[in-house]
């Protein structure tokens, strides 16, 4: 009888020790792509699988109506609009992980540049991002509009979000001056760096860069990578480490890499196609203490 006693008091002891473990384990914020919300099958699937793998309390943070302001806020706005949120959550004050979906990816390296005051981001993980941006303008009717004038006008850059990091290689001026997001983010506009956007970004853990090998909607499927075309060609790809962001390390993409906290990860299949047991091996481990 004292046996069983015992035993069961320690049955309770771990019981309660597993209870408090879990309390604090590191919650994680999930954006979601372009036309999409955090309703949506494809979404909640990313969520609620990592929350379940990984044992800790996954988000799915909306911004406005989720997928039309999705394609027409621009990226700025929609940082504002996440970073106040995530102020607003007292489950993250004490640090949290982040995990990009896509365009969502855009959204995420923004709270960690630009959100003044907000809880630390411990992981980021990229997941079939448009990290060094796009090279052909995507979404059909937008892109007729933009055609005629231009996907760095003022119109364009303030009704269409993918215009925020779209980088056309044969206009890198145009780029650089009527771009409004990617070039701030990317910390290379010329005598407007932001010193404080590279301390946050490379205060990061780890930071895990999944690219797809049969991704047709980032266009380079390299950029997931930070790779992107040679300024001034379509037919040369240049790898991350050769991009001018990595050796100039406009925002700390080489000190993160040298200091081993990138991982580079290539999955087979399609556009953010990763099955359960490809989220336990390359994105659980990141999102667990």
């Amino acid at each position: 009888m004292a046996y069983l006693c015992s035993e069961t008091f320690i049955l309770f002891i771990i019981s309660i020790f597993s209870s408090i473990c879990l309390s604090f384990s590191t919650p994680f914020i999930l954006l979601h792509g372009i036309g999409q919300s955090c309703n949506d099958a494809a979404t909640t699937f990313y969520t609620s699988q990592l929350s379940l793998l990984s044992k800790s309390n996954g988000y799915c943070l909306e911004i406005g109506n989720g997928a039309f302001d999705s394609t027409s806020m621009p990226l700025e706005n929609q940082v504002q609009i996440a970073c106040e949120k995530v102020k607003g959550m007292n489950e993250l004050q004490q640090g949290y992980n982040l995990v990009g979906l896509s365009q969502g990816n855009m959204v995420a390296r923004g709270l960690i540049e630009f959100c003044d005051g907000a809880p630390p981001v411990k992981n980021f993980i990229s997941i079939g991002g448009p990290n060094a941006g796009v090279a052909v303008c995507t979404g059909g009717a937008w892109c007729a509009e933009a055609g005629g004038v231009g996907i760095y006008s003022d119109y364009v850059q303030a009704h269409y979000a993918p215009s925020g990091y779209t980088k056309l290689p044969k206009d890198i001026a145009g780029y650089l001056k009527g771009c409004r997001y990617l070039p701030k983010l990317n910390n290379e506009i010329p005598n407007a760096t932001n010193p404080i956007y590279k301390q946050r970004f490379t205060s990061l853990k780890n930071l895990v860069l999944i690219m797809f090998e049969n991704d047709s909607v980032i266009n380079p499927k390299e950029s997931s990578w930070f790779g992107f075309y040679q300024d001034g060609t379509y037919s040369q790809i240049l790898p991350p480490q050769q991009t001018n962001l990595y050796v100039e390390d406009t925002f700390g993409l080489q000190t993160l890499d040298k200091a081993g906290k990138v991982k580079f990860i290539k999955l087979p299949g399609i556009h953010l196609g990763m099955d359960i047991q490809e989220m336990q091996q390359y994105v659980v481990p990141y999102l667990i203490e």
